[in-house]
């Protein structure tokens, strides 16, 4: 996958939204958190993401996978080239890094929800 297509299938989930952070790492974020990250400056570029704690082990024993500088420990992973992974195991992987993470933002936002009803009928 190229760089636009990477970034129009990240774009297609549902609240998905992009940003440029830290230079030129094209963030791609579900209600803030950040789900996948695309190197622009680098040559060949590198695009990082989360994984399962299994599926981080299996990935990082091929060619030009790594784990992820600063966030290897969350399960992220690096790949370096893009090519590195055919198309369709590559947009399994990146829609499964949304729904881990769109999964924790919920759970986060709901419960905020849950407090604020509770402070307000305590308020009543």
């Amino acid at each position: 996958m190229d760089v636009e297509s990477i970034r129009h299938f990240c774009l297609c989930f549902p609240d998905a939204k992009e940003n440029l952070q830290w230079g030129e790492d094209l963030c791609f974020k579900v209600r803030g958190k950040i789900f996948a990250v695309l190197d622009l400056g680098s040559v060949p570029q590198r695009l990082s993401f989360k994984c399962t704690p299994e599926k981080f082990a299996e990935l990082t024993e091929h060619e030009g996978i790594s784990p992820a500088p600063y966030v290897g420990r969350y399960k992220w992973v690096l790949l370096e080239p893009l090519s590195v992974l055919p198309a369709p195991e590559l947009k399994d992987l990146i829609r499964e890094s949304y729904a881990m993470v769109a999964a924790k933002t919920k759970v986060k936002t709901a419960s905020r929800g849950v407090r604020k009803l509770s402070r307000e009928k305590k308020k009543r």
